[in-house]
């Protein structure tokens, strides 16, 4: 068996279609290969992680000032570049100039809002660890660990931590986006391993998404908690669990549901 851990984002391609996660996470094909909105994404969640390591890095030194202060907008616009400059070359030539200078300036008028946003919402807090990686075993699967990587967790007064996921968008989510499963459980997931990997109690770990809104004339970066109780985290886990089953057997059935929305659909992987 090739596989040996299953991440969020391979549950979400089990979830789409068992052969899409055969596909992509075994016989390792390779499909979507980026474009200009996730390279932003890419830059503006690079730059959020470098700005919170600095805060902690100035709670560490005492508010010592550094003569080499980090600009967040020159940050972004490096990494922005850098991330057009992976893409295919088809891709990056389709790309209209229009749009990545409108990029450009949509990216730095929200990365300095980042860190304001951050205390606005949770007041005072400590960064605890940015990109921290969790991988602990599924229960059930010897086989089978889960395994992710945490934008950000910080720990405030009260003790309790909070774990952080950045999405990046256009405008915002509505309330179907924000109370989806496909999106939600990811965070049950990582409140759930995580308590798991420190041995704390579940109640103290919140978990919240933050939305960083590439055309929004307001709130650029907004926080919003989402909760998950006994319930939620026993259904995400019994999904969980079906799909480490499936893929420990090799059941990989194809979901004609969502063939016209899969990147593989009329190809010679799946024609």
């Amino acid at each position: 068996m090739a596989v040996e851990h299953i991440s969020f984002s391979s549950w979400k391609d089990w979830l789409f279609c068992p052969y899409k996660f055969k596909l992509t996470r075994i016989d390792k094909v390779k499909g979507f290969e980026g474009n200009e909105y996730t390279t932003f994404g890419t830059a503006v969640h690079d730059t959020a992680e470098q700005m919170v390591l600095l805060e902690k890095q100035k709670a560490l030194d005492e508010g010592v000032k550094d003569d080499n202060a980090f600009d967040p907008i020159r940050h972004f616009e490096k990494r922005f570049r850098e991330e057009l400059d992976q893409l295919p070359k088809q891709k990056l030539e389709s790309i209209p100039q229009k749009t990545i200078t409108e990029m450009k300036q949509q990216g730095a008028e929200l990365v300095p809002l980042i860190l304001p946003a951050l205390k606005e919402y949770f007041g005072d807090f400590e960064v605890f660890h940015a990109e921290y990686e969790l991988r602990q075993p599924i229960e059930n699967h010897t086989h089978f660990d889960f395994t992710g990587i945490a934008d950000l967790i910080i720990k405030t007064p009260d003790g309790k931590f909070h774990i952080i996921d950045w999405k990046t968008c256009s405008w915002g989510w509505d309330m179907e986006k924000r109370t989806s499963k496909e999106y939600t459980y990811q965070l049950t997931y990582y409140k759930h391993f995580f308590s798991k990997q420190l041995n704390i109690d579940p109640q103290m770990v919140e978990t919240h998404f933050g939305l960083f809104k590439r055309t929004a004339k307001k709130d650029k970066v907004e926080l919003f908690r989402v909760t998950s109780g006994p319930k939620k985290v026993s259904n995400a886990l019994n999904i969980l669990d079906k799909c480490a089953t499936n893929v420990e057997k090799g059941n990989f059935i194809r979901n004609k549901l969502n063939c016209t929305k899969c990147d593989f659909k009329g190809t010679v992987y799946c024609p």
